[in-house]
């Protein structure tokens, strides 16, 4: 495993189990399954309904909880400083844990100040060991960084081949900010797993088109949480450490990255009133 070094110095696993739409039934299973394997970094959220079962993995894992790095993430109806810090605390609970190694605002709506005062609380209370948020566009980023006392170590956003947000990452690497990838394989969109182009890079390798997918972003000093429910992908998309892509091979996957979201855009009116409709 790579590790790569948060801006307040800790260490965090540069490629993790992430557990977006993993069913609630099925998730203590999948956690299992994943730490078993070898990864040490689980992502959940509040928003996913299914900390408890990441919570009650890590018990019967056997692995001790200074290895694993749990990150969780503040959803839009916790927002403000009030509801943040009672979430937190619930998070902790449902996590069955003294600690969160990361916690993010999940979205850029509601009353994220409010929510980022009660995240740089729980961190000085050591309930925290770093903050940060997901899918704050390069404006909201700066913005934050510029008013915050403790600046984001990470900032999570979608971030494949078809959408490899290069200019965003120079505004993180400006401001410290660490990348990480949510949906690094496009949920499977757009023929991702048959483009000929990762196809034909990954045949020289040995590897499928989804391991230099994510080599590809592990070169590009992007943090990646892939999700599978089988045991056997999980293990596939662990072993991404034994190869290195050319600056040939880097080129010819640049040049996919189409700029633009395969999901949805935060500066779409519809999509902000969808989103911030759930978090009523």
């Amino acid at each position: 495993m790579e590790f790569t070094t948060l801006n307040n110095g800790v260490k965090m696993p540069s490629l993790g189990y992430g557990v977006y739409q993993v069913d609630p039934a099925e998730c203590e299973r999948c956690v299992l399954d994943a730490i078993s394997v070898g990864y040490r970094s689980i992502d959940t959220a509040q928003a996913y309904y299914n900390e408890e079962g990441v919570g009650a993995a890590i018990q019967k894992s056997g692995v001790k909880r200074e290895e694993l790095f749990l990150t969780s993430k503040i959803w839009i109806s916790n927002g403000g400083y009030e509801k943040a810090k009672a979430s937190i605390d619930e998070s902790l609970k449902k996590l069955k844990t003294d600690y969160i190694d990361l916690m993010l605002i999940h979205q850029p709506f509601n009353d994220y100040y409010g929510s980022y005062r009660a995240m740089e609380e729980a961190y000085r209370a050591g309930k925290l060991r770093a903050i940060g948020v997901s899918n704050f566009y390069p404006d909201r980023l700066i913005d934050l960084c510029r008013f915050t006392e403790i600046p984001p170590a990470v900032n999570q956003v979608e971030t494949h081949v078809f959408q490899q947000q290069k200019k965003a990452h120079e505004i993180m690497e400006k401001y410290g900010v660490k990348h990480e990838s949510w949906g690094p394989f496009a949920e499977g969109r757009k023929d991702y797993f048959t483009n000929p182009v990762l196809v034909e890079i990954g045949g020289k390798y040995g590897k499928t088109s989804a391991q230099t997918a994510l080599r590809f972003l592990l070169q590009s000093d992007v943090i990646v949480i892939p999700k599978s429910t089988h045991k056997e992908r999980m293990i596939e998309n662990l072993n991404v450490f034994d190869f290195t892509l050319t600056d040939e091979d880097m080129e010819a996957i640049r040049a996919l990255d189409e700029e633009s979201s395969a999901f949805f855009s935060h500066y779409d009116p519809a999509t902000v009133e969808f989103l911030t409709g759930l978090g009523k």
